[in-house]
């Protein structure tokens, strides 16, 4: 925790949580230690275990996440694979797929990967000054061939959050589906999947959701699964004497052995979530961001990038120090000061040259988390005020 008497000061956050919810850590060792059993592959007590907790998993998820049928959510590995899982089984030929600048890479290479492969078309809209991207905007890309809209929940450079019913509402009218990557906002804002109408929403375990690396989550609406194909086959535990992969919930896209560990140190940081809620858990994040917000804006000179509200948006504030590269000023924060934070592109090359960024580097990086505090908050303003006066 201390480096050279100095307390480290954590705002990584978007890139994975830390600290972990209370007792990931010990259900992971438990796991590893004492039960040391695969999912749904043998029928012993330990074995058993496992695959009750795995199940629990899943229907505590489900609950947070707002989805009657635990099924409908399934366990990947990361918030990519649950991103290419239905990029790379859903989209056919000749698709027409919208997205926009804002995306992270994880949304962007597949897309890319499967224009130059598939022959899909891919059209991005734009956000507007705030980093918001409207449902005109995308309504203005569809054509009569777009079979599916991707955008984020929530941007991972500006934190805007993105009006998701509101596009969902509008590609539904068109006949279109909507995917919504959730890495920066589950466990970051309260969702309910059903009433939001989306047909996928892919995010990672191991941000917002407070987990462990090493498993994702992926949420497919009724009948989603119908159109989309399992990009990856191999042993489920179940139906074993078919030769064909299982077209089932969940197993159509569970092949192979889960990473139990994970999964276990999830149900751990999930229960956390619900004892505390999400609701309690943004509401602390949106001061601790109306507070880093409110105090640059009295420090002159610094550029800061997204939504001017911390109602607009999740615990990312991306700036710019005039004078600094990115990299030198994230390297002095952290030998200086131990504030952890990332500078770069952040995987959204996109975004960057939306912002103007892309020539100076990119931009600095801090995402707050569920256990940022005030003086945490204050010691950073504090650190880059020293820079410009």
């Amino acid at each position: 925790m201390n480096v050279e008497g100095q307390t480290r000061i954590y705002l990584d956050n978007a890139a994975t949580s830390w600290p972990k919810a209370p007792g990931v850590v010990d259900a992971m060792l438990r796991h590893l230690e004492h039960i040391g059993a695969p999912a749904g592959r043998s029928g012993y007590h330990e074995a058993a275990v496992v695959e009750r907790a795995v199940s629990e998993t899943r229907r505590q998820l489900a609950y947070l996440l707002g989805v009657r049928e635990a099924e409908r959510v399934v366990f990947t590995f990361n918030g990519t694979d649950s991103l290419n899982t239905v990029m790379h089984g859903f989209l056919r030929p000749g698709d027409h797929v919208v997205t926009s600048t804002i995306e992270h890479n994880s949304v962007l290479r597949p897309l890319a990967y499967l224009a130059s492969r598939r022959g899909i078309e891919v059209r991005h809209a734009a956000p507007d000054a705030q980093g918001i991207v409207s449902p005109q905007a995308i309504e203005e890309a569809l054509n009569e061939k777009s079979r599916l809209i991707v955008i984020s929940h929530a941007s991972n450079v500006t934190g805007a959050l993105q009006p998701i019913e509101a596009i969902t509402e509008m590609a539904h009218r068109r006949g279109v589906r909507v995917l919504v990557d959730g890495a920066q906002a589950a466990g970051h804002t309260p969702i309910r999947l059903e009433e939001s109408g989306v047909d996928f929403y892919a995010c990672s375990g191991h941000k917002g959701l407070l987990g462990p690396l090493g498993v994702g989550v992926l949420y497919l609406a009724p009948g989603a699964e119908i159109e989309t194909e399992s990009f990856r086959q191999g042993g489920t535990g179940t139906l074993s004497q078919h030769p064909q992969q299982p077209d089932t919930l969940p197993d159509k896209y569970e092949s192979g052995n889960p990473n139990v560990t994970a999964i276990l140190g999830l149900q751990a940081a999930v229960e956390y979530l619900r004892d505390r809620t999400v609701t309690a858990v943004e509401r602390q994040m949106r001061e601790r961001t109306a507070q880093l917000l409110e105090g640059l804006a009295g420090i002159p000179s610094i550029d800061v990038f997204g939504p001017l509200s911390a109602a607009d948006r999740i615990g990312v504030v991306s700036l710019n120090v005039p004078g600094f590269d990115p990299h030198e000023l994230a390297s002095y924060l952290d030998s200086a000061h131990h504030i952890q934070v990332r500078a770069g592109l952040h995987c959204s090359p996109l975004m960057h040259q939306q912002l103007g960024t892309t020539d100076r580097g990119g931009a600095v990086r801090f995402s707050v988390g569920a256990f940022t505090t005030a003086a945490e908050i204050e010691k950073v303003l504090s650190a880059l005020s020293s820079l410009v006066h």
